[in-house]
């Protein structure tokens, strides 16, 4: 079997070295396509695969069609949302991602970004600590048991809210189960997102829902863009003075949040993955899913049954 490794943004060296063996110990075949620049690239390599590995590269419908022999893709990560799933079901082809493999980079840079903040930015100002706030976790899936592990040893109160996640389980990881988003944003001096960007959840943190965080409240957005209602945030953060937004995913408003001095910060691309351990971890499990696939056809973490 050929099994393609397309990655606009590449993995790691290092990975890349432990995937190829990982593939060609199974007895199938590793083309890579990386850093490519043109979507053309991307149409002509997946011609005669039989399964691919992809990051945040967007697999939309020209090219599946054009994958005439693919069986399956692997993202090295848990969204996904950047490939066309559901057209990958209309045609056969499985789709599965790699959850939990990045979930500590992701916790980590959460705690990253929030020291970053209320230390002023580092500006040299007094700050606050974070010892005693309250922390309010959007979804309660990897990242977020991630982040209340972390956010505990810094002696924070974690509080946490998942539509799909029982309360006597979030109980049972010592954090604090609040009956819905809303009661989450009210009792929290922080909310960190961890949801997925789905017809639900996309521009659902919006005005109302931000502004019954208490004065000097934060919000945390380390999940996905759209999950963003930034025409109301900007409006929101303009009339409260006291609210402050921290990203590692860069807003469209980019520049109107800059405006936003000392309460506003993005990364300048999406961090939340970038590590050595996470890309290692991540291209290695989806390696090995796909080699699972092909020697006894599992789909445990199949994203589009």
């Amino acid at each position: 079997m050929k099994v393609l490794v397309a990655t606009e943004k590449p993995f790691a060296a290092k990975a890349v070295k432990a995937i190829t063996k990982e593939i060609e110990n199974a007895g199938h075949q590793v083309v890579l396509l990386e850093k490519y620049t043109e979507k053309s690239q991307l149409l002509d390599a997946v011609k005669d695969v039989n399964a691919m590995i992809v990051r945040s590269d967007k697999i939309t419908a020209d090219v599946l069609d054009a994958a005439h022999q693919l069986k399956i893709i692997v993202r090295a990560g848990a969204g996904y949302d950047s490939i066309d799933t559901e057209y990958a079901k209309k045609k056969g082809i499985i789709v599965e991602n790699t959850p939990g493999q990045n979930a500590n980079a992701v916790a980590e840079l959460v705690l990253g970004l929030l020291v970053y903040v209320v230390r002023a930015f580092y500006n040299g100002k007094s700050g606050s600590e974070l010892m005693g706030k309250k922390l309010g976790l959007l979804a309660f899936g990897n990242v977020g048991r991630n982040v209340a592990r972390i956010a505990k040893g810094f002696g924070m109160e974690v509080y946490a809210f998942d539509a799909f996640c029982p309360a006597h389980v979030i109980e049972e990881a010592g954090v604090h189960a609040v009956p819905n988003q809303r009661a989450l944003f009210e009792q929290c001096d922080i909310v960190s997102l961890h949801i997925p960007a789905t017809p639900e959840t996309k521009q659902s943190i919006n005005f109302e829902l931000v502004n019954l965080l208490p004065k000097g409240g934060i919000l945390v957005n380390t999940a996905r863009k759209e999950v963003i209602n930034e025409p109301e945030l900007l409006k929101l953060m303009a009339e409260r003075e006291d609210l402050k937004f921290v990203t590692d995913i860069q807003p469209d408003a980019d520049a109107e949040f800059a405006k936003f001095e000392g309460r506003y910060f993005s990364t300048p691309k999406k961090m939340g993955a970038q590590t050595a351990e996470a890309n290692f971890n991540a291209g290695l499990a989806a390696a090995k899913q796909i080699n699972a696939y092909f020697a006894d056809g599992c789909t445990k973490f199949q994203v589009n049954k």
